[in-house]
């Protein structure tokens, strides 16, 4: 294998990435570094994220700079926020040793006038989202005269945002004679056709095979039904207590609203999306990055440029809409050579897209049964055996405590002690999980062949929302807050969902309350659920035809409204600063076990179903 003294690299470059303990270089690095050092071409290069990219094209750029001129000379396009400041911290640190170069990060959410002042006191380099440097292109606050490398990162993913049209006004701003180098993990027919608009007869480099996942990755799946969505979510959480993991979805609405669930059941969460704020983002970055954050729930966009060091799991709350998307979340974990693992939540009518996703990854995929409530049990004692093994012991420090622990737990002998230890932090959990169900499903099956819809006459105009609804459904009726689920409220009704072996029970519960004066009406809904998510809704307003059911006798089957989609596919993080907010917390595992550091600062947040 070649080494990076044998490029031809410049010394002050060579310091910088020894600096950073690079020693051999990647297979991408290793095809592309010696070549575009030699040759002036443009190039098309195509590997699996987390495979060294970003030092393919940066480690050349920085060679060709020439850092007495302070003229714009090499620009870095890449689609999101994230990723544009990851790649302008990575090439800083590159530099550290290269005297006079100025490396500007342009993306929006930022203060533009900040961002041109850099640019204007002279940054050899650029690297911009398509959006926010075209608005600076338009105010003249850019001069790309004399770029001499253009690269497109991640362009893909650039074209699957909408940014075609910034693109072409950014290049056509460039000189003609340019090197355009285009970098990818997939390479779907558009990247083909970008390459061929912009590029003459470019030099092609393939690691791997086209849209391959990384070979250290491990790929499982597990069936349940769609109500069961989020308590599968937190089986595999709990099962797995050291996680340091993504949960992707498909949306920003279904982003927030799993976050802030996680959030209330005491986990280490909080959510990543195109709704929130440039500071609130990095604020959740950097909280995840120094692990007070342990599961960042993310939409696909907002999840491109996360590069943190030591992601263990990656989880699928939906599979994406788009099957090549699965290789860029998959590819959060097992970076750098590390072993990681990808697990994916899909009902019985979805199962058989894992079939289309192993042939485009060429990777199997393991079908997985969702860990019973006891072996969940059994892995959080044995991480709590193995904290206690492990724990650092300040002998000096604790010192003048132990003759008091002595005398108070003195009569008690070493198998008594280990037990209550144990059990304090053990019991709760224990507790929970006792008489859990079997969640797993059968692929192909009926999603609802064991659940009942339930109508019940009171809504938003009684003051309740989807979370306080479902709340006060549990006090009344005795049930878990698990065993209730798809709230849909309304203005002067709502929806629910419950297993059918309890509907006669939830019935009865209310056979004689009243709320607010009025006596409650529930009934079995003949109507089948349809909602697309497990997290309920709260829709005020009109309900048609149905707002003067306010009591009285009833027909026994109503139809039912359904919850926003918010379908949004989230292409708009850098066209526009939306202020929103995400959340994160302190963890307590569902039965109320301490596990994680409390990370207690949460952001107010912006819901919406239209987002």
């Amino acid at each position: 294998m070649s080494t990076f003294e044998e490029f031809g690299l410049d010394e002050a470059v060579l310091k910088g990435i020894k600096d950073l303990g690079f020693e051999q270089p990647s297979p991408i690095q290793e095809k592309v570094i010696p070549y575009i050092l030699e040759n002036r071409t443009d190039m098309v290069g195509l590997a699996q994220t987390g495979t060294g990219k970003t030092a393919a094209f940066g480690l050349p750029m920085l060679n060709k700079i020439d850092v007495s001129s302070r003229e714009t000379q090499g620009l870095v396009l890449a689609p999101t926020r994230e990723l544009c400041i990851q790649i302008t911290n990575e090439l800083k640190l590159y530099a550290t040793h290269v005297r006079g170069i100025n490396i500007v990060a342009v993306y929006g959410g930022a203060n533009i006038q900040e961002q041109a002042r850099s640019v204007k006191r002279g940054a050899q380099i650029i690297i911009a989202t398509p959006g926010r440097l075209n608005d600076m292109i338009r105010r003249k606050l850019v001069d790309l005269s004399n770029i001499d490398i253009a690269i497109l990162d991640e362009a893909d993913e650039m074209l699957n945002m909408g940014f075609v049209e910034e693109i072409d006004t950014i290049l056509d701003t460039t000189p003609k004679d340019k090197q355009s180098w285009l970098f990818s993990a997939t390479m779907p027919r558009e990247v083909e056709n970008i390459s061929k608009k912009y590029m003459a007869d470019p030099y092609k480099v393939t690691v791997g095979n086209k849209n391959e996942g990384a070979d250290t990755v491990t790929h499982n799946y597990y069936v349940v039904n769609q109500r069961d969505r989020y308590l599968a979510l937190k089986r595999l959480v709990d099962a797995n207590p050291e996680i340091f993991g993504v949960v992707f979805c498909r949306t920003k609405a279904e982003t927030q609203m799993v976050a802030e669930r996680l959030i209330e059941d005491k986990y280490n969460a909080a959510a990543l999306h195109g709704d929130l704020s440039q500071a609130q983002r990095d604020s959740v970055m950097k909280a995840y990055r120094t692990k007070q954050i342990q599961i960042l729930v993310a939409t696909d966009v907002a999840a491109r440029g996360i590069d943190v060091s030591g992601i263990s799991h990656v989880i699928n709350y939906n599979l994406p809409d788009e099957i090549e998307i699965y290789n860029h979340r998959s590819g959060r974990t097992g970076r750098a050579g590390k072993t990681g693992i990808a697990m994916s939540i899909v009902t019985p009518k979805d199962s058989h897209r894992i079939r289309s996703i192993e042939r485009i990854i060429k990777k199997k995929f393991n079908k997985e049964e969702l860990p019973t409530g006891m072996q969940v049990c059994e892995s959080q004692l044995f991480n709590l055996v193995k904290k206690v093994q492990n724990v650092e012991v300040d002998e000096e420090l604790i010192a003048p405590y132990l003759p008091k622990v002595y005398e108070e737990l003195g009569g008690m002998n070493r198998d008594e002690l280990l037990v209550k230890f144990i059990s304090i932090e053990f019991n709760h959990f224990l507790e929970y999980y006792k008489n859990t169900r079997d969640i797993n499903a059968s692929a192909g099956g009926s999603r609802n062949a064991n659940v009942k819809r339930m109508f019940i006459n009171i809504g938003t105009y009684d003051g309740f929302e989807w979370n306080t609804l479902k709340d006060y459904l549990k006090d009344k009726t005795g049930l878990g807050r698990d065993d209730i689920s798809k709230v849909d409220v309304m203005g002067k009704f709502s929806f629910f969902t419950v297993l059918t072996e309890n509907t006669q029970q939830v019935v009865d519960a209310f056979q004689f309350l009243e709320h607010n004066g009025r006596s409650i009406s529930i009934e079995i809904s003949d109507k089948p659920d349809r909602s697309s998510n497990g997290g309920g809704r709260s829709r005020g307003g009109r309900d048609r035809d149905r707002s003067k059911r306010g009591g009285g006798d009833r027909k026994k089957s109503y139809s039912h409204g359904h919850r926003g989609s918010g379908r949004s596919n989230d292409r708009s993080s850098d066209k526009s600063d939306r202020k929103s907010g995400g959340s994160y917390g302190g963890k307590k595992n569902e039965g109320g076990s301490s596990s994680g550091s409390s990370f207690k600062k949460k952001f107010a947040s912006k819901k919406s179903d239209k987002s």
